[in-house]
């Protein structure tokens, strides 16, 4: 233990991994890249978000072929030059902070080649450099978006290797975690869907079949992955649309997925069908989470609408789960965990050029002493 107070500023250790809190800013998609490539924008975000006080920091979903990005400017670790690029940030990012970096791999499957937010979300078209889909079943997302092409077993086969190949890809880099994406609709969540996974091979049918594929993915990266360093998957704890996957599915699959050696999970929700309801509140996806952990064992992290430093806390002290994930916090305030620790009387490290700004070595305004009260 720490001699912070808090629960949420309490170490833990995953594998050979030491992360010394239990905040973690989440992959956030920023649609910047060229070719898949990381370039300056991602260099200042993630040296940011490097900079936080964070326990983890994941880089943002990054796909492993081409055809699995969502858009056409989204992050690829599919080709050496996708790997020189991220090398190089990481390069800068390492010079400035140690903290535990993590990459999401992952694939869009049928919700690839779309627009981003900014550009309307909708399908790209060919002729404006969209691309045709795949997923497990000829199944379209919404009723205006185009079919993706049911994947053969050579399919299967190469969108495995290709996970295998960006996991080698990620070793070199010398990320300290994976996580491996089924969850939001995008591919190996497609097969685990009921909605979305009609197949009649042993890919498809009861829940065990639905989750053979993705299981068959996630195995071989743990394969590959240096059995000394951790790994996550998200997943969704429901789909929130009738019929679909649910929270009875979600510990059965967290269960297989300790099985087969993942260290970790977060529990998202959504976006396998597009007339969802979502009912968006404040830790609306947290049940999910702790059920998981308490039913399955396996380390367990919460995510959606967590904002507030006694909120994530609160989480974390009454074993909800064992790390509080964050992304759209993190865009409003790149500094959440050194405020959260002003809030909730905790001990945070800086960095030294930073750290003359710490309330303990200055005393700070009447106004930003109060930031604690406000978002309390």
């Amino acid at each position: 233990m720490s001699k912070n107070s808090s629960p949420l500023f309490q170490p833990i250790k995953i594998r050979s991994l030491d992360i010394p809190n239990r905040i973690v800013v989440e992959p956030m998609c920023q649609y910047s890249a060229i070719d898949g490539s990381a370039n300056e924008w991602h260099r200042i975000h993630l040296g940011s978000m490097c900079l936080s006080g964070a326990g983890l920091v994941m880089v943002e979903a990054t796909a492993c072929e081409a055809r699995g990005r969502i858009t056409p400017n989204c992050l690829g670790l599919y080709s050496d030059e996708n790997e020189s690029c991220l090398a190089d940030i990481l390069r800068s990012v390492r010079e400035v902070s140690n903290v535990a970096l993590g990459i999401q791999i992952g694939h869009a499957g049928r919700k690839a080649s779309i627009a981003r937010p900014w550009e309307g979300r909708g399908p790209v078209a060919h002729e404006n450099g969209g691309w045709s889909t795949i997923g497990p079943s000829p199944i379209p997302f919404a009723p205006d978006w185009p079919a993706p092409k049911e994947m053969t077993d050579a399919d299967l086969q190469t969108v495995k290797q290709a996970h295998i190949d960006a996991t080698e890809r990620a070793a070199r880099l010398g990320f300290d975690l994976i996580e491996l994406h089924s969850a939001h609709g995008y591919l190996l969540s497609t097969f685990l869907s009921p909605l979305s996974n009609k197949r009649r091979d042993q890919y498809g049918g009861d829940l065990q079949a639905r989750m053979r594929y993705p299981l068959e993915v996630i195995k071989a990266v743990r394969d590959t992955w240096p059995d000394e360093k951790p790994m996550s998957v998200k997943f969704n704890g429901t789909d929130w649309a009738e019929g679909g996957f649910d929270g009875d599915d979600a510990v059965v699959y967290a269960r297989a997925l300790k099985e087969i050696g993942v260290d970790l999970v977060f529990l998202s929700g959504g976006g396998v069908s597009s007339t969802a309801k979502v009912p968006v509140g404040p830790s609306y996806q947290l049940p999910y989470a702790e059920r998981v952990k308490n039913e399955s064992g396996i380390l367990a992290g919460a995510v959606g609408m967590i904002y507030s430093p006694l909120q994530a806390e609160a989480i974390i002290r009454d074993q909800q789960a064992d790390f509080v994930g964050m992304a759209r916090a993190f865009l409003f305030d790149p500094r959440w965990p050194q405020h959260a620790a002003l809030a909730l009387d905790g001990e945070i490290a800086y960095p030294p050029q930073y750290e003359r700004g710490s309330p303990p070595l200055w005393k700070p305004a009447h106004g930003f002493q109060s930031w604690g009260d406000a978002t309390g």
